[in-house]
């Protein structure tokens, strides 16, 4: 990641593309963070679109606040501190969740929506169960488990979760958001979100899997439905390129 992070207020952002152009906010999941879309960013900041990705405050917020609903609220807060409106969300797993919450509430803000692995239905957390503190090839292993080509799971990416889930703080605040995501069930909101909603899944997922990315686009009356194939839960990481073609097609599509 080549970009530098902005400050604004409490606020921790990278941001690229027009000033002027279409806002497209991207949020990372509960184990991710922002290079996750790396090649997302890349991609569409050439392409005369805003980018915008914050750093979600999932290790920094009061516990009773560390939920789904209070990480919406954030949202809701950055978007009206950088007065952006109109802006389409991208999130993967928590962040697509957190994308679908903040939706169901501003609805006359979210042109469009963009899930790819999203929680909000169903979804095993860590491929099953949650890593056990200290057993790092435990880990490794669970950590290879999310994606389809285990090499996506590199050293880096094993040592952050390895890090979370040996700082007690963070493995407290994890759970918390874990079991908000159980309640904030979004299955009977789903048919109220109209706007356009782009669902881009890899047919390996086995955190959400494919018959969850079903049920969203049933659910979802203006949904479209994209697969990618020996793809597990972070298309947009294991095969970056295919990801950022079907999203350019519907964004072309929806947007332009």
């Amino acid at each position: 990641m080549k970009y530098t992070l902005k400050k604004d207020g409490k606020y921790s952002y990278l941001e690229s593309g027009e000033e002027s152009g279409t806002p497209l906010i991207i949020l990372h999941g509960l184990m991710g963070n922002l290079s996750n879309f790396d090649g997302v960013f890349d991609h569409f900041s050439n392409l005369g679109y805003r980018i915008l990705m914050p750093e979600l405050p999932l290790y920094t917020m009061p516990l009773l606040k560390t939920n789904v609903k209070s990480l919406s609220k954030f949202i809701k807060d950055f978007v009206r501190q950088l007065s952006i409106k109109n802006y389409i969300l991208l999130g993967n797993s928590l962040g697509g969740h957190i994308a679908l919450y903040h939706t169901k509430l501003n609805l006359s803000n979210v042109s469009g929506l963009v899930l790819t692995g999203s929680s909000g239905l169903y979804e095993n957390a860590m491929g099953g169960s949650y890593p056990k503190r200290g057993d790092y090839e435990y880990i490794k292993q669970k950590a290879e488990d999310v994606f389809y080509d285990s090499a996506i799971a590199t050293k880096e990416v094993v040592d952050e979760v390895f890090e979370v889930v040996n700082d007690r703080s963070k493995v407290i605040r994890t759970l918390s958001i874990a079991k908000s995501a159980i309640r904030h069930n979004m299955r009977k909101d789903l048919p109220n979100l109209t706007i356009p909603t782009c669902l881009i899944w890899g047919k390996n997922d086995t955190v959400t899997p494919p018959e969850v990315a079903e049920e969203f686009h049933e659910l979802l009356p203006n949904s479209e439905l994209h697969w990618i194939d020996k793809c597990g839960h972070a298309a947009m990481m294991e095969h970056p390129d295919e990801f950022n073609i079907h999203l350019e097609s519907w964004l072309n599509e929806n947007f332009k």
